[in-house]
């Protein structure tokens, strides 16, 4: 009994597989056709069918079968304008003018009270406002000095020894010649330390003096000069700044 189930199970998988694969088409068994040129000829009017917009817009055939109106053409974009040559821009603008340098501080000095009267005549012809007399503190100051020396001739014959020697000299200023300075200290210790090193080079009548006392000084001060003050105020102070040039404000 199994083995006759077993059997008709063979024979209609077998009779399955054959009419699936179309063996009995010849029968007139076989499953329905489903292949593409079928499915074709089952079309109809295939041509009139056109792409219409995505929007709805247009439709794929006219009532008649005829083509869907072609959507009008995009006009063409402006040409662009061309852009202006460099002659054409904006006209260039002029060079920048430098800005003018403001002019720069002077000061000449240290001056003595004895001379303020001097430096005021000295002045006088100044623009009024372009200069100051400042008042400053000065302390006491040593020199090493050599004089006063009988005449110039004297004068002359120790400079030469002096120069013979390397050791730099100056004037001592007007209350001490004729002599020679050969330096200035701001303390007396300082000079006695440098007149102890100048007997070693061989300079034996030199001494320390006092050149002045604890005292107020005065700067002669031009805030903003200008090419033209500081030429007029050098020729009328010529006597006056031999020995104290102008220099830059400190």
């Amino acid at each position: 009994m199994l083995r006759a189930a077993v059997l008709v199970l063979l024979l209609a998988n077998a009779g399955y597989y054959a009419w699936a694969q179309g063996l009995l088409r010849s029968w007139g068994w076989a499953p329905p056709e489903q292949s593409e040129p079928q499915r074709l000829e089952q079309q109809i009017q295939p041509e009139n069918l056109r792409l219409g917009r995505a929007n709805g817009a247009g439709t794929n055939a006219n009532a008649n079968g005829g083509e869907a109106p072609a959507a009008p053409a995009t006009p063409p974009a402006p040409a662009s304008t061309p852009a202006p040559s460099t002659s054409e821009a904006a006209p260039a603008s002029a060079p920048p003018v430098a800005a003018a340098e403001p002019a720069p501080c002077l000061q000449a000095g240290t001056f003595e009270k004895g001379q303020l009267d001097a430096l005021r005549t000295a002045t006088a012809g100044l623009p009024a406002g372009s200069w100051t007399l400042e008042p400053i503190s000065l302390t006491g100051r040593w020199m090493v000095y050599m004089g006063r020396f009988a005449d110039e001739d004297t004068l002359e014959k120790k400079r030469a020894e002096l120069r013979a020697r390397k050791v730099p000299y100056d004037r001592p200023g007007a209350a001490l010649e004729p002599g020679l300075s050969l330096g200035r200290f701001s303390t007396e210790e300082a000079a006695e330390r440098a007149l102890a090193t100048l007997g070693t080079q061989g300079v034996r009548t030199a001494r320390v003096v006092q050149e002045r006392t604890d005292a107020t000084g005065y700067v002669l001060r031009l805030p903003a000069a200008t090419a033209a003050l500081r030429t007029q105020a050098e020729g009328q102070l010529r006597g006056l700044l031999a020995s104290r040039p102008f220099r830059a404000c400190g």
